[in-house]
């Protein structure tokens, strides 16, 4: 049985630039597949505040125009290197920052059109953000 008490709320970010490519990296965390950036809510801030944060902190990447997409539970799932019970809220946001710099969760980074995502190997929990960020615009991309 694990440690946890109550689920766990984190933020993540579908970064897009100013060319329309979102802002995917692979993580060790997630089996090596595609993600997005983020990480846990701090006590005493917001979840948007903590998406900037936690953005900043794994990317070095400046973000806004902070849309909320979805939420999605996430209970003891094996995509996950760890067995914990999470909640994610998910947001679209945009970059015009150019200089990434990973910290240690993430090997590598790209950006992609959102119509050339399926060439990569993406976590599961981020293409259901994809899709409901599309349905959200009503885009065919």
């Amino acid at each position: 049985m694990p440690d946890q008490q109550f689920p766990e709320p984190t933020a993540g970010g579908l970064i897009f630039n100013p060319e329309g490519k979102l802002f995917l990296m692979k993580s060790h965390k997630w089996r090596d597949k595609w993600v997005v950036p983020g990480g846990h809510i701090e006590l005493g801030e917001t979840i948007e505040e903590s998406l900037i944060r936690e953005v900043k902190e794994e990317t070095n990447l400046d973000i806004y125009n902070i849309e909320f997409i979805c939420f999605q539970e996430f209970i003891y799932d094996d995509l996950f290197w760890k067995r914990r019970h999470y909640i994610f809220f998910d947001y679209a946001c945009k970059t015009d920052s150019t200089e990434v710099i990973l910290n240690f969760e993430a090997q590598e980074y790209t950006w992609v059109l959102l119509k050339d995502r399926n060439k990569l190997q993406i976590d599961h929990y981020t293409e259901i953000a994809v899709q409901k960020y599309l349905d959200m615009k009503n885009n065919t991309i």
